[in-house]
């Protein structure tokens, strides 16, 4: 139980914070919340494998690992919006926001202040080209689910949270160590 005292300060508080013009209020908002990266990843399987099943990875700078196709969002752009674009630049893949759908769970909290949401969709390998850049992706290529590439470590967590790669049945997937 909050004592009345307590109670009473709360709502003076914000008695006094509704009556400030709607622009100062949103001001006092934004300085007084932590600020987040908001990224968008979409997770692409193989519409055609059979098994486990095969996922789009990428092999990025440094090429030490394989991630998913992910970027930051654009200011005030939608997160679908971003994860279609993002997979078009990342892969060659060009598909409508309306053929991807929120996976569960949709949006990834990550420590430091980063926000991934996440998307699903499937496209038939075969059938699917794929075009990378050189530079901000060096491969694109199907993976089987149940034989995936050396993972970059937020990409085997990200994926821990959908029960797939080296840290599935992991939860929450670990941070990892990063004493000497």
């Amino acid at each position: 139980m909050i004592p009345r005292s307590r109670a009473t300060g709360r709502a003076i508080f914000y008695q006094a914070f509704y009556r400030l013009p709607l622009p100062v209020r949103r001001r006092l908002v934004k300085l007084a919340v932590p600020k987040y990266i908001v990224g968008a990843v979409t997770l692409v399987r193989d519409s055609e494998a059979t098994g486990a099943g095969r996922l789009l990875m990428l092999r990025q700078p440094p090429g030490k690992g394989w991630s998913l196709p992910a970027g930051l969002l654009n200011r005030g752009e939608a997160p679908v919006v971003g994860a279609a674009r993002e997979l078009f630049e990342e892969s060659g893949i060009r598909l409508p926001p309306s053929r991807l759908r929120p996976a569960v769970p949709n949006a990834i909290v990550h420590a430091k202040g980063w926000v991934d949401v996440v998307f699903e969709t499937e496209v038939p390998a075969s059938s699917t080209d794929l075009t990378v850049d050189g530079g901000e992706v060096f491969e694109a290529a199907w993976h089987p689910l149940d034989d995936l590439p050396k993972l970059t470590w937020p990409t085997a967590r990200l994926l821990a949270y959908y029960d797939i790669g080296p840290l599935a049945g992991q939860f929450p997937p670990p941070v990892p160590d990063t004493t000497p």
